[in-house]
């Protein structure tokens, strides 16, 4: 195997574990629904975005393009890859101009839930709208794991 396999598979795993990881954690903070906890999960969430999700990000489009330009992909029609490829760009977008945004709004619910304690409804309006959209940017990765996995 070459190295870029294993750095491709490292960072489907910083990004995939983390995906999970993060949701399972924000929401049990939520559950628990203790304003101070609820803060230091949505602002865990957004660090580990910064330290796992973007690295196994970089990793893995870095890798893939490597691999991909190695072997001689054709990446002009649909196939097992390019079918990969476009998924893993739906679940980029709905990260930076979906998850991101709503994490901040999170944050700043949080904040205000931990002055006044009370939990604003524009922060559980956001974790709905986090949990919808976070849910698919899960699943759309596992699908590509499927694909990178099986080839059909």
């Amino acid at each position: 195997m070459s190295v870029w396999l294993y750095l491709h598979i490292f960072g489907a795993i910083l990004l995939v574990g983390n995906i999970v990881t993060a949701a399972f954690w924000k929401v049990r903070a939520d559950l628990e629904g203790k304003p101070e906890v609820m803060h230091n999960a949505a602002k865990g969430v957004m660090k580990a975005d910064y330290f796992f999700t973007l690295p196994g990000l970089v990793l893995v489009v870095g890798s893939g393009v490597a691999m991909a330009a190695a072997s001689g992909y054709v990446l002009t029609k649909i196939n097992w890859l390019t079918l990969s490829i476009l998924l893993f760009a739906v679940t980029g977008l709905i990260w930076a101009f979906i998850l991101l945004p709503l994490q901040r709004r999170m944050i700043r619910g949080s904040e205000e839930a931990v002055r006044t304690g009370v939990v604003p409804a524009m922060y559980h309006r956001a974790s709905r709208l986090w949990a919808m959209f976070g849910t698919l940017a899960t699943l759309l990765p596992v699908v590509i794991l499927y694909l990178m996995v099986a080839k059909p």
